[in-house]
C-alpha cells in the first residue's frame, strides 16, 4: 500500500497553481485563502497534536505553524497575514506577475472577444489594461470582430431578424458598437 503523501503547504499549492498558468494577484490570494482555511478547519478537527505532527511532515515545515488558532477570526487574519507574505516573495522572485497575467489573457482572449469584454474579465481581477496593449486591442478589434462573424455567420443577414442576431452575437462578445456596425456594413458588400 503506497503511503498518502503530505498535503501541499502554501508556498506548494502557490507554485502549482502558477505552473499551470498566470494568475492575478486577487484570484491567486482567493484561492490559497480558500486552501488555508480549510486546512485550518482540519487541524481544529484534528487537534493540535496532530496538526503539529503533520507540519512537520512537510518539507518546508519551518514556514508553516505547528498548532493553528482556535478563533476562526484570528485563523482567518492569520492566513492572510501568511498569505499576504507569500504573495510578496512571490512576487519578488518573479514567480507571479500582474504583467504576464494581462497579456496571457489578452492573448487567450483576443482572438474570440472584442476590447469591452477583454477589459471587463481583467477588472475583475483587478487588473488594468496597459495604454499600449489597449492601442493594440483597439487597432486590430474590427479585423477580429470580422473574424469571429466569419467564423459563426460566413454570410450576410437575409432579414432584419437575422441581422439583429448577428449584432447582439458581437455585441455579447464585447465589440463596440461602432465595430458592430462596421462589420455588418462589410458583410452587406
Amino acid at each position: 500500500m503506497a503511503a498518502a503523501r503530505p498535503p501541499l503547504s502554501l508556498k506548494g499549492r502557490a507554485l502549482a497553481l502558477l505552473a499551470q498558468r498566470e494568475h492575478s494577484v486577487a484570484e491567486l490570494r482567493r484561492k490559497l485563502l480558500r486552501h488555508a482555511q480549510a486546512a485550518a478547519r482540519a487541524a481544529a478537527r484534528e487537534g493540535p497534536a496532530d496538526a503539529s505532527a503533520r507540519a512537520r511532515a512537510r518539507s518546508d515545515a519551518a514556514e508553516e505553524a505547528t498548532s493553528e488558532p482556535v478563533d476562526p477570526a484570528a485563523a482567518r487574519e492569520a492566513a492572510v497575514a501568511q498569505i499576504d507574505a507569500l504573495i510578496d516573495w512571490l512576487r519578488a522572485h518573479r514567480y507571479l506577475s500582474e504583467e504576464r497575467f494581462v497579456e496571457s489573457r489578452v492573448h487567450a482572449r483576443a482572438g474570440r472577444y472584442g476590447n469591452l469584454r477583454i477589459r471587463q474579465e481583467l477588472a475583475q481581477h483587478g487588473v488594468p489594461l496597459p495604454a499600449e496593449l489597449a492601442q493594440s486591442l483597439k487597432d486590430s478589434e474590427l479585423a477580429r470582430a470580422t473574424e469571429v462573424w466569419r467564423r459563426k455567420f460566413g454570410t450576410a443577414a437575409s432579414d432584419a431578424g437575422e441581422r439583429a442576431r448577428q449584432m447582439r452575437f458581437l455585441a455579447q462578445r464585447g465589440f463596440s458598437q461602432e465595430t458592430i456596425a462596421r462589420v455588418m456594413r462589410q458583410a452587406r458588400g
